[in-house]
């Protein structure tokens, strides 16, 4: 239980920080906070993305998110500087709920191995 309230804690605390940092204060949503993670990821942050782009940018985050896991691993970069991975296990089948309680646990996580928050 302890484990879900410093989690809960650390979210708070992210989201608020993201918020303001990127978005005037309005409370970022966990799709727009992946995105971030996304063109982070691909370093290429002077750039306007396409929605294919945008869509792609959220898969880089949620492969890279859940490396650490065992789901994913980084396979390389190509020409265009996109990094790419492959699936080394498939994700479970999870209900709505869990898909988001993981994403903001694999969310806080990467935050904090940036140091990013503490």
């Amino acid at each position: 239980m302890a484990r879900d309230i410093e989690l809960k804690e650390r979210w708070i605390v992210l989201v608020k920080k993201l918020s303001a940092q990127f978005a005037d204060g309005d409370p970022l949503e966990l799709d727009a906070i992946i995105y971030l993670v996304g063109v982070q990821e691909l370093g290429q942050f002077h750039k306007k993305y396409k929605k294919d782009e945008k869509l792609n940018l959220m898969h880089i985050a949620i492969c890279r998110l859940l490396e650490p896991y065992g789901y994913y691993e980084f396979e390389m970069f190509d020409d265009d500087g996109w990094p790419h991975y492959i699936i080394k296990e498939e994700l479970p089948t999870l209900k709505a709920g869990e898909q988001s309680v993981l994403m903001k646990e694999a969310l806080v996580h990467y935050f904090m191995e940036k140091k990013y928050i503490e």
